[in-house]
């Protein structure tokens, strides 16, 4: 291929790891429970429990 003049190389990012916070396991099936702004769901199973307004 040609080059076009000013062309620069494209830059690998570096993925970010973000850190492992322990959450609540679902009682069905024992997998991690998603922690939504209103709401813990499983993606496994489909158990979800509301959290309560204060």
């Amino acid at each position: 291929m040609a080059e076009t003049a000013g062309a620069k190389p494209k830059e690998k990012k570096k993925k970010e790891v973000k850190e492992y916070k322990p959450g609540r396991q679902c009682p069905k099936c024992g997998s991690r429970l998603a922690e939504h702004s209103d709401r813990l769901s499983c993606g496994k199973c489909g158990y979800t429990e509301f959290k309560s307004k204060k």
